[in-house]
């Protein structure tokens, strides 16, 4: 029991040095920041090296670019009824000297479903981005939907136009639309 109490003593002791200890160290003094010609200089050989590291990667980036091109950047599928299918294949050609990747193709509305090509386009070589178009039940008047087609290309966006005068469809006739 004597030996607790005085392990336990020094215990107490010890802490609270400690925490005298913590409140007695005083904090740095706040310092002013100046512009003194050795920092300038020092700020100025910073933002060369961050130049230098934007330039080496632009080039890696151009490196890699290629270009490509389109049949046909827009198609009208004339008059078609809501509720029905509808498929187009823009054929695009890697026009460049690098393998062309298709990174991403996104459409402007939920009733437009484009697919972009799996694997890399070999320079001269072409593709095709499938593009279907699914009116809905009540999607009536001129439609107008674009796709856009990302790619290691420069401009790297591309924008394919699809088109059509939608109609009723007397099969729907009743159906509630869906969005």
């Amino acid at each position: 029991m004597k030996t607790q109490f005085i392990l336990l003593s020094t215990l107490l002791i010890g802490f609270s040095a400690c925490q005298d200890a913590k409140t007695t160290e005083t904090a740095p003094e706040q310092q002013s920041i100046v512009a003194t010609d050795e920092n300038t200089k020092e700020l100025q050989e910073s933002l060369k090296d961050v130049a230098a590291e934007e330039r080496r990667l632009a080039a890696e980036a151009a490196a890699n670019m290629t270009s490509m091109s389109f049949k046909e950047l827009s198609h009208d599928f004339g008059t078609v009824m809501e509720d029905t299918k509808h498929l187009y294949n823009f054929v695009v050609t890697n026009t460049g000297k690098k393998p062309l990747f298709i990174q991403n193709v996104k459409a402007s509305c939920g009733c437009t479903t484009p697919k972009k090509p799996e694997k890399a386009i070999a320079p001269g070589k072409s593709d095709i981005i499938a593009v279907e178009f699914h009116p809905k039940v009540g999607q009536l008047g001129r439609q107008d939907k674009t796709v856009t087609v990302i790619a290691n290309t420069k401009p790297e966006m591309v924008i394919l136009n699809i088109g059509a005068m939608v109609t009723k469809n007397p099969e729907t006739e009743g159906r509630l639309q869906t969005n």
